[in-house]
């Protein structure tokens, strides 16, 4: 491509002033530093005054509104993403000129081109005649925004949602009128409940059919009223540019659902008929974010309490994914064990000296104990809900930080409140901490986690058949990469996903946390792959949750995701199972599930299946299947007795079991022999 000096044809310009900003071109930017072989990522929503002088020149003659192109560092990529949308910006202004008159476009083409001025680079839904319009808008711009096209919309919006936590940026779902957008609901419930920014678009019968017992007519913006905070029927053409970037604004801002409904023939109105009010363009696609600062006197008060304490304790959860080493810094000035969330189970690697692993039904018995002995409790972007895990209310005096001001004392009786990014919040905390010369608590906590560390060892060493589900979940760990992402799902296997998968240093880890909806671990995964496409993308999920929608293993063959799921067959809803026993005292009841042939289903959607029912083999296979450059399914056969125990096992949980198994609780005899194996047999 030829080039040219800043008054020749090519030229080279801030990005930040030209209408095509980052944010709009929708590419993953790499900024070179002066003298540097080196680039590094750069994030599109963020710091977009900077100016990125680059070595690859765009032509500048055919820019918006006749301004010139900018220049751009890119990745090979990016660049060629790049260049397809400056076609397209190019294409779409020449037909804006076509005869001295703008070609009209549709309303949908207005929200697609909206989508793509927002960073939005993947759609994930399923067609329906509810949306034709905005399906015509994606064929006609799939160079520059990808359609996902999924089994089930209850997928696409767990897609949506895992796409927000695992990049931070919008994810975005689409369905039909009726019962496709009531299938969206549950995955917007875990993008609701777990703080993700998901903006979810329907279809709605004619404009002027609504509310006349028309075919599938629901509407469905008074059904999304509970699980969105923003939403909004599009009653036009001119009303489709308003409502898209407060959408977007408000998902990205307030980190929930925002949602736009369409009726089906709006989508295809080409009219730009407005109200006087509506002056066009008056609304903008501009990102802005807080930036969530810390209050000086909110700081001043929380060092005062913490610098008081002696026995204290961090619990950490999503919120302080971004701040792994302003917390690792914070617990060696404190001497405070790290306790990690569910959610916050990527925080820090697990072998970092300073964490006891998890806490709840799914942790660990030193992050138990240290919550029960602390006197002083440091939250930090957790709103952990299992309340009877805290310490007992007046026991420990409590900091919390959080960037949503609801949360704070939401769980804990809180002395102060900091509400600000957990990473700026701990970086300004720091300098005013004193180093904390009690280290016995965090030493005590450090021993007790040693001892767990190898109950868990040996738990996860044992060689008997049939197959024990930790067994799996350890020799799948050891063998991760570096930067591999992990999808789990609700069930058992979220137990011997908390334990025995440890998290490494530049892993990403999830579930559906505070929803604890099964079925999401599969669409969590294919949603991963495809935002990390050079990343390994690994879902571990039970066989219960899997079969609810197994049919998104075909969307993976269909686009040839590499992604591996393995899937512990106990033929059983084992949660449902112990804690119908453990926590009721009855015989466990309608639990049981009719087995199925993963590896033959792999086979007959397309992709290869393994099958694991020897601990002496496991290894071996998983190093096999892992290696497959395909869509994988692994059906793991282990013992469907095995009980999640909690991590400490309390006198009402052991009678309520007893009393369980005199009742004739299936199998008990089973039962008893496994739980005594496991040297528990307090519980019986």
């Amino acid at each position: 491509m030829p080039r040219a000096g800043r008054s020749g044809r090519f030229g080279i310009c801030d990005i930040h002033r030209h209408p095509i900003s980052r944010a709009r071109l929708g590419l993953k930017f790499w900024r070179l530093a002066p003298h540097s072989k080196g680039a590094r990522r750069h994030n599109p929503h963020q710091e977009h005054s900077r100016r990125v002088i680059g070595k690859t020149i765009i032509p500048t003659s055919s820019g918006e509104n006749g301004k010139p192109l900018q220049t751009i560092s890119a990745h090979p990529t990016a660049f060629r993403r790049c260049l397809a949308r400056w076609v397209y910006v190019k294409s779409k202004n020449d037909g804006r000129k076509a005869g001295g008159k703008r070609v009209a476009e549709t309303a949908a083409d207005l929200l697609i081109d909206r989508l793509i001025d927002w960073g939005v680079r993947e759609v994930f839904g399923l067609p329906g005649d509810g949306i034709n319009g905005i399906m015509e808008a994606l064929r006609k711009r799939q160079d520059n925004i990808r359609f996902v096209h999924v089994r089930h919309e209850e997928s696409a919006a767990f897609m949506a949602c895992a796409y927000a936590k695992y990049t931070g940026r919008l994810g975005v779902c689409l369905a039909t009128s009726g019962p496709g957008g009531i299938h969206l609901l549950n995955g917007l419930y875990d993008a609701k409940l777990d703080g993700q920014p998901v903006l979810a678009i329907t279809g709605h019968a004619f404009h002027d059919l609504i509310d006349t017992h028309t075919q599938q007519d629901v509407n469905l913006d008074r059904l999304f009223s509970d699980v969105a905070v923003y939403n909004a029927r599009v009653m036009g053409s001119a009303h489709v540019a308003n409502v898209t970037d407060l959408a977007c604004r408000t998902a990205l801002n307030f980190r929930g659902v925002a949602h736009l409904n369409i009726p089906t023939d709006i989508q295809d109105e080409k009219t730009d008929e407005r109200s006087k009010r509506n002056v066009p363009h008056h609304t903008t696609e501009v990102p802005a974010m807080s930036a969530r600062l810390p209050s000086e006197d909110d700081i001043l008060r929380a060092a005062s309490v913490l610098n008081e304490g002696k026995k204290i304790a961090i619990l950490a959860g999503q919120g302080a994914l971004a701040a792994r080493s302003e917390i690792i810094a914070v617990a060696e000035r404190l001497k405070a064990p790290i306790i990690k969330a569910l959610l916050g189970k990527a925080v820090v690697p697990d072998d970092c000296p300073y964490t006891t692993g998890g806490i709840g039904l799914l942790g660990t018995k030193a992050s138990q104990e240290a919550l029960e002995d602390c006197d002083t409790l440091l939250i930090a972007g957790s709103s952990f809900p299992y309340i009877e895990f805290y310490p007992k209310p007046g026991k420990a005096r409590c900091v919390q930080i959080d960037v949503d001001p609801s949360r704070i004392g939401l769980r804990y009786p809180i002395e102060v409140g900091v509400v600000a990014d957990c990473a700026k919040a701990l970086s300004a905390l720091l300098p005013k901490l004193r180093k904390n010369k009690n280290r016995a608590f965090l030493d005590d906590a450090r021993k007790e986690m040693a001892k767990w560390d190898q109950l868990m060892r040996e738990r996860s060493a044992r060689r008997e058949k049939p197959m024990k589900p930790q067994v799996v979940a350890w020799e799948l760990g050891k063998r991760l990469e570096g930067t591999a992402i992990v999808s789990s799902d609700s069930g058992t296997i979220s137990t011997w996903f908390a334990r025995h998968i440890p998290v490494k240093d530049g892993q990403k880890h999830s579930l559906s946390g505070t929803l604890a909806t099964m079925a999401n671990g599969l669409p969590y995964t294919i949603a991963a792959q495809i935002a990390y496409p050079d990343r390994q993308c690994v879902g571990f999920v039970g066989d219960g949750g899997f079969t609810m929608l197994m049919g998104e293993f075909a969307t993976a063959v269909k686009y040839q995701l590499p992604i591996k799921i393995v899937v512990v067959k106990n033929n059983s809803l084992g949660q449902i199972k112990w804690e119908q026993m453990v926590f009721l005292g009855n015989p466990e009841y309608g639990c049981d599930l009719n087995p199925i042939d993963f590896c033959r289903f792999a086979e007959a959607c397309g992709g290869v299946g393994f099958r694991i029912d020897d601990p002496a083999t496991c290894g071996t296979i998983l190093d096999r299947a892992l290696a497959v450059n395909g869509p994988v399914i692994i059906e793991a056969v282990v013992d469907p007795h095995e009980p999640p125990m909690p991590p400490k096992v309390t006198a009402e949980q052991a009678e309520k079991l007893a009393k369980a198994l005199a009742k004739g609780t299936a199998n008990r005899k089973e039962i008893m022999l496994t739980i005594a194996s496991d040297k528990v047999r307090e519980l019986v």
